[in-house]
């Protein structure tokens, strides 16, 4: 490691084990101790398959990380990109020492604040001043260090009226405010931020990018930062990590990283599907039903979007929204529905929506769709996708006269939704 790395990861590999917690029999157990008293490897290690959640595997054990190795050096702002399921949170894991790499070493210089998912490191049973001094204790700091800095922290959260209030209390954009103003503010050498940031309001990821970017270029601390947000990490960071299946495909210059990874996996096909969150609303359905038989959208054609949405209980004053995005992810339309237009995820469990777009006109290229559920009076974000559902658009064969759109985020108010 040279004097001015802050972290090096060599050969890292996480595997886990898949189904129920447990190896599952007694002489699988008896084998993996027989094979560590003998310094060898986990000899079930051997048969695990590549993190690719896309397909069915025969084995239990997968690779969720397999043979990273890079070097980040002081000052440094990365990016960690790549789809959902890549490894990326596995990472994070990993060099902020909540979880231990199965084989592989990582070494690093100075204290690491981490903020991975919304209350990391919180009690929800104290105050938000309680909170400060326990995170802070945690990471390292002595009681004076976190004193001196402890008004900027509340003043950056926003929170001040609820600052003695537990925890336990706040909506998921308060605790997430809270806790990126502790990690943020107090002196730790490394700053690791996962995309828990969508759950803020827009004014508040504003000001978190702004921050990251003063911790980084002004303060002269590592940054590492993950989001599926490609504006926001060509902005703040110099370097980037792709993740594809478990592994490290590349490792540049973010511009370099952000091109390989739009034109990477071209094939998606437009549905996104995944189990509902347990104690929040979640989506676990998306699917875009384009108007040709091929699976392309022709230009002019209405565009059908079905959703599917789990609410563990029923919240009022829901809002639902959807973005139609191009390759750079730049939004090129929007549309949405409130809770107090008309009543809507007014059941718990499985929901179905429909948003039918009147004669959608879009040039042809590619677009995906970037998907978010909220709770409007909280302004809470439960959930924000990127980059889902690929599809293509394509132009008719004769010419036909229509409006120019912009390139840059149209509403519109030629579409109906619906209860399916």
């Amino acid at each position: 490691m040279s004097k001015n790395s802050a972290i090096k990861v060599e050969n890292l590999s996480k595997a886990y084990q898949l189904g129920q917690i447990g190896t599952g029999t007694i002489s699988r157990d008896l084998e993996r101790w027989y094979a560590r008293m003998r310094g060898k490897e986990d000899p079930f290690l051997r048969i695990g398959e590549t993190n690719d959640r896309s397909i069915k595997g025969e084995s239990d054990v997968v690779w969720s990380l397999k043979d990273i190795n890079f070097e980040i050096e002081q000052g440094d702002a990365v990016g960690i990109i790549g789809r959902n399921g890549a490894g990326k949170s596995t990472l994070l894991k990993i060099l902020s020492k909540v979880t231990a790499p199965t084989t592989g070493r990582i070494s690093g210089k100075g204290r690491i604040a981490s903020l991975l998912e919304v209350g990391t490191g919180f009690h929800p049973e104290l105050s938000g001043r309680e909170n400060i001094f326990l995170n802070g204790a945690i990471l390292g700091m002595r009681k004076k260090e976190i004193q001196r800095k402890f008004d900027e922290i509340v003043d950056f959260a926003g929170i001040d009226r609820y600052i003695d209030t537990p925890v336990k209390r706040y909506s998921s954009g308060m605790y997430v405010r809270l806790a990126f103003a502790v990690a943020a503010h107090l002196e730790s050498e490394i700053l690791i931020v996962d995309e828990v940031l969508a759950v803020g309001d827009a004014e508040f990821q504003k000001k978190c990018l702004g921050k990251m970017g003063e911790v980084s270029k002004g303060e002269g601390r590592t940054v590492l930062f993950v989001s599926h947000n490609m504006d926001a990490v060509a902005t703040l960071t110099s370097k980037s990590i792709y993740l594809k299946n478990g592994k490290l495909n590349l490792y540049s210059n973010t511009e370099s990283v952000i091109k390989e990874y739009i034109e990477a996996d071209k094939n998606e096909v437009g549905v996104y599907s995944k189990e509902p969150k347990l104690n929040i609303p979640s989506f676990t359905r998306i699917e875009v039903l384009t108007s040709e038989i091929d699976g392309s959208h022709m230009n002019g054609k209405d565009l059908v979007i079905d959703l599917e949405i789990n609410m563990p209980e029923v919240i009022e004053g829901m809002s639902l929204s959807l973005q139609i995005c191009n390759p750079k992810e730049q939004p090129i339309i929007y549309t949405y529905i409130f809770d107090t237009d008309t009543p809507l995820l007014r059941k718990t469990g499985i929901n179905k929506m429909r948003c039918t777009l009147s004669n959608c006109k879009l040039y042809a290229d590619r677009y995906y769709l970037i998907a978010h559920l909220a709770e409007t009076k909280g302004k809470s974000k439960f959930e924000e996708i990127h980059r889902i559902c690929e599809f293509e658009v394509v132009m008719p064969n004769k010419i036909i006269e229509w409006g120019w759109q912009k390139d840059v985020c149209v509403y519109t108010e030629d579409f109906r939704w619906e209860k399916k």
